[in-house]
């Protein structure tokens, strides 16, 4: 009844710091036009360590720009720390990016003709942060940040490509700005550099920083707090991902257009024992608890399920009858997502992977249900 696969996204009441909503990018060329984003909407709250994930094509880098007001959006709103940065004129945005963003990109973009030190230095200059005189020891501050005093007055073709990387992370920082963002940060990076590079943001995020990160590498969306999926220019269901992680991203997909949200309050019944089951359901937010009822109508709660969890597949694979209670939890209401039966077994049937994982996943759950239950009757009747 549980799987979990990934770290869920941590649940806050604070504001987002980013908010994206109905946006669409429509390109035009001599073929026609293509649309790369259709209808995104995704908010990221304040110290979140996001990555966007997606084949070559699906539309994360332009979703990056959307986010850095590098591109404007066909249609949509873009919301950053309460500004919506496309009803500004480009200089007052480029100027807003300057102060508000730290941006890093995959091929650094450092200035060749400046020092490392210069090149920190640059961002302070461009939106007058912090006193002129005090700009030179901020820049070493955060090149000893990186590991790079030592290096701080090299061009950058004068040392290596991780030390090129972190020293545009040190440039990101110089204006002390919320929010960083990455495309691709450890694209061309060896495996040491980009596990040094990574640990960076991984400490800036522990200081509170918010990173939105563009990466191909798998391995590094294992470390991130969130991880936003994009296939042909929509975003899957980050539920969905969490919860069927071994589906493909179009499979996926399918499941978020095809899965209903529902809720229900504090303590309300979702599953009654005994009862068909037709329904598989993911956990959005809030507690489900697994209950085991006895002849004596006795309750004993053998699971507590959170975010990211799942429940109802050992009665939809195997057939029959539910063999436990299912409610939400005492805490608040839970907020779940809904997938037919027959909607169920087809995605199953897809996915051999999903099948086998869940085949095991039932068969440890139905062993640890009967444990629970024969505690259950020896405290009753030992």
């Amino acid at each position: 009844m549980t799987n979990r696969t990934g770290k869920p996204a941590p649940v806050t009441d604070a504001s987002p710091i980013i908010q994206i909503r109905e946006v669409v990018k429509t390109f035009k060329n001599a073929a026609g036009e293509f649309t790369v984003l259709k209808r995104v909407n995704l908010d990221i709250y304040p110290g979140q360590f996001v990555s966007i994930v997606g084949k070559s094509g699906s539309g994360k880098s332009t979703l990056l720009n959307m986010i850095t007001g590098i591109d404007h959006p066909t249609s949509g709103q873009v919301v950053i720390g309460g500004t919506d940065i496309y009803k500004m004129t480009e200089s007052r945005r480029s100027l807003w990016r300057g102060r508000n963003l730290g941006i890093i990109f995959q091929f650094f973009q450092l200035m060749p003709m400046l020092t490392l030190l210069e090149n920190v230095m640059l961002p302070m200059d461009y939106v007058n942060h912090g006193g002129f005189d005090e700009r030179p020891e901020r820049a070493m501050d955060l090149l000893k940040l990186v590991g790079l005093e030592q290096f701080a007055h090299k061009l950058p073709l004068a040392v290596s490509t991780g030390q090129q990387q972190s020293a545009a992370i040190a440039r990101a920082l110089a204006t002390d700005a919320p929010l960083l963002v990455a495309d691709e940060p450890t694209g061309n990076l060896d495996s040491r550099s980009a596990e040094h590079i990574f640990d960076l943001f991984e400490q800036l995020a522990a200081q509170g920083k918010t990173i939105v990160m563009v990466t191909h590498d798998p391995s590094l969306t294992l470390r991130t707090s969130r991880n936003v999926i994009i296939s042909d220019g929509e975003l899957i269901d980050e539920t969905v991902a969490r919860a069927l992680s071994l589906l493909t991203h179009p499979q996926m997909m399918a499941v978020t257009r095809r899965a209903e949200r529902v809720s229900f309050p504090p303590l309300r019944t979702i599953i009654r024992q005994g009862e068909h089951v037709d329904t598989f359901y993911m956990i959005i937010h809030g507690e489900v608890d697994v209950v085991l009822q006895g002849r004596k109508k006795e309750d004993a709660v053998v699971a507590r399920l959170t975010a990211g969890d799942f429940f109802g597949e050992i009665e939809l694979m195997r057939g029959g009858r539910s063999i436990a209670n299912v409610r939400a939890g005492p805490d608040g209401p839970v907020e779940l997502l809904s997938l037919p039966r027959d909607e169920f077994l087809r995605v199953v049937r897809e996915s051999p992977l999903t099948e086998e994982t869940l085949g095991r996943i039932v068969q440890h759950r139905l062993k640890e249900n009967q444990s629970a239950d024969r505690r259950r009757k020896l405290r009753l009747f030992g």
